[in-house]
């Protein structure tokens, strides 16, 4: 039973990291070259499975079913538990932002396609939003159904465009070096926030009853298998695509045309814009959901008196109409929101397990609990890059970096 569960925890670690984040890597190392972004990818794996890590050392002093918001008010505080909440509903916005503008721009494209019918970008990323919303809102359970079907098709096609790329990777493409220094710093926040699953890791506790070593498992295992992904999916995208092209096609739509021009397949451009869909659509479905679930929670707790249909209405509302918004005005903004999504996932998957950590290792000498390795030494550098980090992203902000994509 234990390895079946342990099966499928690593499955969803592994689920919930594989997204869209995965279509906003080539754009962010276009500029930095292969062997660049492969060392960028390597090290924030590293640094991201290490805080995972130190969440499972963190909850053995908590109940099984701990949160991330009763574990930040159990051992930081009540300020802990706001920065966590502030940090955590930043993320989602984020995120659910760059989903939009990414989906809303391909959605368009394929009713294109599809239909033959010329939809603008506006109606696009309404429709897009409309339909997600919709599922969302109707329950978990329509959510679970499309999602299944969704995620089998993302991998289908995922093997497809892998196949289709893979004969025409030419080595000298691979062997680009960065264009500036300020665009290595720059494509960091990007990179890491394709490797962000620790919203999940309370969920997985519960789930593996607490077992730590089941949970040190599912997490290397689980983080690692993106990791390997991604290595394929960079060496079949910037090992196609010259750098310059790269470089000029900086946006989504821009980039799966390049590469179906580039490769000379009449069918691969739908089929990497139907995985590029497929990938935006799972990844928008979660996070929305998990959105949406909090503040149903939240309206529950504060309205006693209005009806269960109208309380769903009122929690998609303030779910889906922030992000549309940013979506609406920036329709070009989905590196751009992924970049912000950063600052937030900083906070959530380095700051606040490492403040948990340390105020948990002060006030106990108990040998028997699981302690991450590296002590201190580990600890201070963590928090150094995720200094890097947020830097990175406000010094994209105030235009002392290059803004990518």
């Amino acid at each position: 039973m234990m390895k079946s569960k342990l099966f499928g925890s690593t499955l969803i670690i592994a689920g919930t990291t594989i997204g869209a984040g995965m279509l906003a890597l080539p754009l962010a190392s276009a500029g930095i070259g292969f062997s660049t972004s492969l060392m960028i990818m390597f090290a924030l794996w590293a640094l991201m499975a290490f805080t995972a890590l130190l969440m499972v050392e963190i909850h053995q002093y908590a109940d099984k079913s701990a949160t991330l918001h009763t574990l930040a008010k159990q051992i930081l505080g009540t300020k802990g538990k706001w920065i966590a909440t502030f940090a955590m509903l930043f993320l989602f916005y984020a995120l659910c932002a760059a989903y939009i503008a990414g989906g809303g721009a391909q959605f368009s494209s394929r009713i294109s396609e599809l239909a033959g019918i010329q939809v603008s970008g506006t109606a696009g990323t309404l429709l897009f939003t409309l339909l997600v919303a919709a599922v969302v809102t109707i329950g978990t359970g329509t959510v679970d159904k499309v999602n299944r079907l969704l995620f089998t098709g993302k991998m289908v096609t995922m093997v497809m465009v892998l196949s289709f790329l893979a004969p025409n990777v030419s080595e000298s493409y691979l062997l680009s070096m960065p264009l500036g220094q300020g665009l290595v710093i720059a494509s960091i926040p990007v990179i890491f926030t394709s490797f962000g699953f620790h919203g999940s890791i309370p969920a997985i506790v519960n789930y593996l009853d607490g077992h730590t070593p089941s949970l040190r498992k599912a997490i290397v295992v689980g983080s690692a298998i993106p990791l390997l992904i991604y290595v394929f999916w960079q060496i079949v995208t910037l090992g196609v695509v010259s750098q310059p092209d790269l470089v000029e096609n900086a946006g989504l739509s821009a980039l799966i045309g390049t590469l179906a021009q580039t490769v000379h397949q009449s069918n691969l451009s739908s089929v990497i814009g139907v995985f590029a869909d497929l990938a935006l659509l799972t990844s928008f479905l979660g996070v929305s959901l998990g959105l949406f679930e909090f503040m149903g929670d939240s309206i529950n707790k504060k309205s006693a008196y209005k009806s269960g249909t109208i309380k769903r209405v009122t929690a998609a509302l303030i779910t889906f109409i922030p992000p549309l918004m940013f979506a609406l005005f920036y329709p070009q903004g989905f590196i751009m929101a992924l970049g912000y999504a950063a600052i937030a996932l900083a906070v959530l998957a380095i700051f606040l397990p490492l403040s948990m950590v340390v105020r948990v290792r002060r006030q106990t000498s108990d040998q028997e609990y699981y302690q991450v390795m590296g002590g201190t030494p580990a600890l201070m550098l963590t928090g150094v890059v995720g200094v890097v980090i947020i830097g990175a992203q406000l010094m994209i902000t105030f235009g002392i970096l290059p803004a990518l994509g």
